[in-house]
């Protein structure tokens, strides 16, 4: 099948872009499911709480929340290096 083990994730660090709906929460869903640590970007920080909320509820370690707007690439270093934490 397709989907992961529980925890072959686990000590991995994923970071999705477009966390906040369709394709992006299903990854970091599945992502947080399999154990690893998330962090979600997108530009809508309400649509990422509800993101991290359904990956809580599932079962999964709270991801971390990082507003990101990929228009603006000016961001991306300090971004990055936020994320890195």
């Amino acid at each position: 099948g397709g989907s992961s083990p529980s925890g072959a994730f686990k000590g991995k660090v994923v970071w999705i872009t477009g966390a906040s709906s369709g394709i992006g929460a299903a990854l970091a869903l599945g992502f947080c499911k399999a154990g690893a640590k998330v962090i979600l970007s997108a530009r809508r920080k309400e649509e990422l709480e509800k993101v991290r909320g359904q990956c809580v509820a599932a079962g999964g370690d709270a991801p971390v929340i990082l507003p990101l707007d990929l228009s603006k690439p000016e961001e991306m270093e300090g971004k990055a290096a936020e994320a890195a934490k």
